[in-house]
Formats: C-alpha cells, structure tokens, sequence
C-alpha cells in the first residue's frame, strides 16, 4: 500500500521545483551540461521535462561530503519532454542569496531499446 505522507511531500517538493523552474531559478552543474551536451539535449528540453513531470521518482539523501550539508535532499524527475524523450533528472533545492533554486546535478536522456 503507497504512504499517502510520502506521497504528498513529494508533491508539494515537485510543486515547489516546477515553480522555481518556470520562475527561471535553476542552476545546472558544469557535469549536468557535460551530460546533456553528450545526449543532445537542450536545456530547454530540461525543463520541459520537469514541468510536464506528474511525480518524483525517487527522493535520496546525500552521503557526498562535496554537498552543501549532511542529508541533503536529492530529487530524481524521469518524464518526457515535448518531443517525446525521456530524461532523467537529478537535483536538490537550496538557498543562494536568500532565495531557493533548483540545481540540476545530473540530466540526462533515458536510453530505450531504440536508441543506439
């Protein structure tokens, strides 16, 4: 049986990260962009895909001593652009002078059979 209280944190996480998305505050890691430039993918495709995302696949918390604080919340999106690819994202909310950002640490497009 799902856990409604999962299921409605992350809402309001998925929530807030469309909301700085379309708000155009969003970071990209200097790998994130290696990633998409080696998929083909445009940062526009990116948020095409967050935005059209109905869920979070998956929350982690960071063990990485690079990240900001212990226990960071990571945030997985897998959904489709509006061209039809699939793209795996993985980012985390934080605080850069005094407002919230969504930074995208990894993005790229989810292989399927078909790709070669």
């Amino acid at each position: 049986m799902p856990d409604r209280d999962y299921d409605i944190i992350n809402m309001d996480a998925l929530v807030r990260i469309k909301r700085l998305v379309l708000r155009g505050c969003l970071r990209f890691t200097e790998k994130a962009r290696d990633e998409m430039d080696a998929d083909g993918l445009t940062a526009g495709e990116v948020v095409e895909s967050i935005v059209n995302a109905q869920n979070i696949a998956k929350t982690l918390r960071s063990r990485s001593r690079a990240r900001r604080y212990a226990g960071e919340r990571l945030y997985v999106i897998k959904s489709f652009s509006y061209d039809g690819t699939l793209i795996y994202t993985k980012g985390t909310i934080v605080r850069e002078a005094g407002r919230e950002v969504f930074y995208v640490f990894v993005s790229a497009k989810v292989a399927t059979f078909g790709d070669r």
